[in-house]
């Protein structure tokens, strides 16, 4: 599912109300008569488990606190958020953050506030009785994955930097949607994914203890998804940016402190919400993406420039950025958290 969200090429935006101005219909009065500014984020994709902090945040009134009234939008994939963005058709969007470098290199006018999932979630995940614990027993599998999208482009990397050719292992084209499918009927052998999203679907669907070979535990790590803002907000409204920041990574981490309300407080979120056992192994495994060795201990969100620049070069490595830029170019460092 999760690979949907990350599908390079030419898409037409997502139509979502703008809510962000100057006038009285973008602003409204809490209970407590404070005013606040009506903002809308456009998710990546439906409501899952790693989604949870927004709504915890929501519920316990932080963006309130920093003078925000969040409404929160399911997405249809990273590229369409970050395009969506850009046109200012959402206030700020959740994203994946090779969609950003490819919108940022085909001229798109929005940078990233602070990725949060510093750790990326790409794995090979198979069940437990296909031994697959090791680079080295992908060789002869069969792994389900779709053209184009990150995780493919990104799996020769990977297998380069574990001494396996492309030969080694057979790549099943398969639609998003039925990546999973094709690992429960023994199609194939396993599936390119997140651990944070497919791993506890297929899990609760068949039954069977799921195993993943995660990338950044095997040679190769970058960012994945975090905030992100057109140039134009940047540009007019940088105090309410700066105020979205911390309300987001204070969110995370309330939730990260309390798990289980912040799954709670995503009930309703969506019809297509997965089951609650679902959600919490989603967001379990979510937080432990949080930080690279250079941010350990640090706030949710903040960045350091050379984990940028590893994520810009592995993806120039990969094909999905063809004039690789400097990092100030994907991040907007003056609005972003300070470590």
């Amino acid at each position: 599912m999760h690979a949907r969200r990350l599908l390079i090429g030419v898409v037409p935006l997502v139509l979502v109300a703008t809510a962000c101005g100057g006038n009285d219909a973008s602003t409204t009065t809490s209970e407590s008569g404070k005013k606040l500014d009506k903002v809308t984020l456009t998710l990546n994709w439906y409501p899952y488990g790693e989604h949870a902090p927004f709504y915890y945040g929501r519920q316990q009134k932080i963006f309130e606190k920093h003078g925000i009234d969040l409404n929160i939008q399911a997405g249809q994939g990273s590229q369409k958020t970050v395009q969506a963005t850009a046109a200012g058709q959402t206030d700020f969007g959740w994203a994946d953050t090779p969609a950003l470098l490819a919108g940022v290199d085909q001229g798109v006018q929005v940078k990233s506030l602070g990725v949060f999932l510093q750790t990326t979630p790409a794995s090979v995940q198979s069940f437990d009785a296909e031994g697959i614990s090791s680079p080295a027993d992908l060789k002869g599998k069969t792994i389900a994955g779709t053209a184009g999208d990150a995780l493919s482009k990104t799996f020769p990397i990977f297998l380069k930097k574990n001494s396996l050719g492309e030969s080694d292992v057979r790549i099943q084209n398969t639609d998003p949607a039925g990546k999973i499918a094709a690992v429960i009927s023994g199609k194939t052998d396993g599936l390119l994914g997140y651990a944070s999203d497919q791993g506890p679907t297929m899990q609760d669907k068949a039954g069977k203890q799921v195993s993943y070979l995660r990338f950044s535990e095997n040679g190769l790590n970058f960012y994945s998804n975090g905030l992100l803002a057109g140039q134009k907000i940047l540009a007019s409204r940088s105090e309410l940016a700066g105020r979205m920041v911390k309300a987001v990574s204070e969110s995370w981490a309330a939730a990260a402190k309390a798990p289980g309300p912040a799954v709670a407080a995503m009930d309703g979120a969506s019809e297509q919400l997965p089951p609650k056992t679902v959600l919490a192994e989603q967001f379990a495994t979510t937080l432990t993406l949080l930080h690279t060795p250079s941010t350990e201990g640090k706030a949710p969100g903040v960045n350091n420039e050379a984990d940028w620049q590893q994520t810009i070069d592995v993806f120039a490595e990969a094909g999905m950025v063809s004039k690789p830029k400097a990092v100030a170019e994907y991040w907007d460092e003056k609005t972003a958290l300070k470590g």
